[in-house]
C-alpha cells in the first residue's frame, strides 16, 4: 500500500477519511500545525515543515481549508513540494456546483482546482455535495432566534463517512481527472431538512419559509448544488440526526 499525507485530517470529513485510509491498509500521514499523536507538523501557508511531510510520500489528499483566499495559496505551495518531493498522485475534495454559484468560498475552491488541473503532478478532483453537518449547523446556528428561518431551496446532502468512502476508493486508484460528483442518497427542500432537524433536537420552534434574492439562491434554487441521477451516499439526513442527538 503507499504511504498518503492527508492535509486537513483533523477536520470534519479528515477524520473519518484518515480511519478509512488506515482499515484499507494504508500508511497515512496527517499534516497539522500542531503536535500531536500521529501527526506530522507542517504548515502550508508558509510551508514550514511541509518537505519533510511529504519525504517518502506517494499520494496526498488535500482536504485542509481555511474557508477564504488563503486556501489558494496553500493549495499553490502544496503543488510546489508535492512536485519537488515526486509525489505521483494528488487527490483534491471540492464541492458541487462551484463554478455556479457565486459564493467567494466556492470560488476559492475553483481556483485550487484550475492550479492543480495546471501542475505536473498527477490528480484526481472529487466534488460532492454539502455534508450533512453543514445543514445542521445551518439550523442550529439560529438558537437565539425566535423561528427557524428556512430559505426556499434545497440540498443533497451527504455523509462525511460516504465522502471518506470515496476517496478511500480513489486513494488507491490512478490519478483520474476530474472523477463524476458524488451527492447523498435524498434532494431535500430546506423545509423537509429543517423539519427533521426539529423533530431530531426536540426543538419547539416555529419553522418560517423565506424567499430570498440574489444570484447565490437563484443557483440554488436551480439544483446546481446537486447531482444529476441516483445519489452515491447511502447515510440519509434523518439517520444522521438521529445518530447526532442519540
Amino acid at each position: 500500500m503507499s504511504e498518503i499525507l492527508v492535509t486537513g485530517g483533523t477536520g470534519t470529513v479528515g477524520v473519518p477519511t484518515v480511519d478509512a485510509l488506515r482499515r484499507a491498509g494504508h500508511s497515512v500521514r496527517v499534516l497539522s500545525r500542531h503536535a500531536g499523536p500521529d501527526r506530522v507538523q507542517g504548515d502550508l501557508l508558509t510551508g514550514t515543515g511541509l518537505g519533510d511531510a511529504l519525504d517518502g510520500v506517494d499520494t496526498v489528499v488535500h482536504l485542509a481549508t481555511s474557508g477564504n483566499a488563503k486556501d489558494v495559496d496553500a493549495a499553490e505551495r502544496l503543488l510546489v513540494e508535492a512536485e519537488r518531493h515526486g509525489v505521483s498522485h494528488i487527490i483534491y475534495i471540492s464541492i458541487v456546483g462551484i463554478e455556479s454559484i457565486p459564493l467567494p468560498y466556492y470560488q476559492s475552491k475553483l481556483e485550487v482546482e484550475h492550479l492543480i488541473e495546471a501542475s505536473p503532478v498527477p490528480h484526481t478532483i472529487l466534488r460532492a455535495t454539502q455534508f450533512h453537518d453543514l445543514m445542521r449547523m445551518i439550523f442550529a446556528y439560529q438558537k437565539r432566534l425566535p423561528w427557524i428561518f428556512v430559505p426556499r431551496f434545497g440540498a443533497q446532502p451527504i455523509s462525511v463517512d460516504d465522502v471518506a468512502t470515496r476517496l478511500t476508493e480513489l486513494a488507491a486508484g490512478e490519478p483520474a481527472g476530474r472523477v463524476p460528483d458524488i451527492g447523498g442518497p435524498e434532494k431535500l427542500s430546506a423545509e423537509q431538512m429543517a423539519r427533521q432537524w426539529k423533530a431530531a433536537s426536540h426543538s419547539t420552534k416555529r419553522i418560517v419559509s423565506i424567499r430570498l434574492p440574489g444570484a447565490i439562491v437563484r443557483a440554488l434554487r436551480e439544483r446546481k448544488n446537486m447531482v444529476p441521477g441516483p445519489g452515491y451516499g447511502t447515510q440519509t439526513f434523518s439517520e444522521y440526526l438521529e445518530k447526532h442527538y442519540s
